[in-house]
């Protein structure tokens, strides 16, 4: 197969395994991941007046994806650990479709990228405000959730159109 033997997480013979990066150099790392969760009208209101009884759902959810991103490499198998110099993630409410955007950005100065770390940190924080708002909607919807863009290392800077 042809594509398996592109893709640096295959060896020779077509099996997993974690790359090795020992020889690279290390440069400064930057990713941005976005993400929403849309919701009932009744749940939106509650978040956005934080009156949920779970308590803080955004300040529960933000610290959420910041431990996710730290724990990036135990939950994704091929991922190296790695020492994330800088973590924030925001949050924005959108009227129109009902929903609250999840944007994180990680950085890194390091061998490999963070980029499955950024979109770690906004899918748990999007698990976070679902489980905290399930008692009100258990309909809500996890979706988009995309890399913005990345910086750094060989392959350079990615930005998505």
């Amino acid at each position: 197969m042809a594509l398996e033997k592109s893709l640096s997480h295959f060896d020779e013979a077509g099996n997993a395994r974690m790359v090795y990066v020992g020889a690279k150099q290390e440069t400064a790392r930057i990713a941005c991941a976005e993400g929403k969760i849309s919701m009932s009208p009744v749940a939106f209101a509650r978040v956005k007046e934080g009156s949920v009884a779970k308590g803080d759902v955004l300040g529960v959810a933000r610290l959420a994806g910041i431990m996710a991103a730290k724990k990036t490499d135990q939950l994704i198998p091929l991922c190296h650990p790695l020492n994330i110099t800088g973590m924030d993630i925001g949050f924005s409410f959108n009227e129109e479709d009902v929903s609250i955007g999840i944007e994180s950005t990680v950085s890194i100065t390091g061998k490999t990228g963070v980029e499955m770390e950024a979109l770690c940190a906004v899918s748990v924080a999007a698990l976070t405000i679902y489980d905290m708002c399930k008692a009100i909607d258990k309909g809500m919807e996890i979706s988009d959730i995309r890399l913005l863009k990345k910086s750094g290392g060989k392959s350079g800077e990615y930005i998505r159109n």
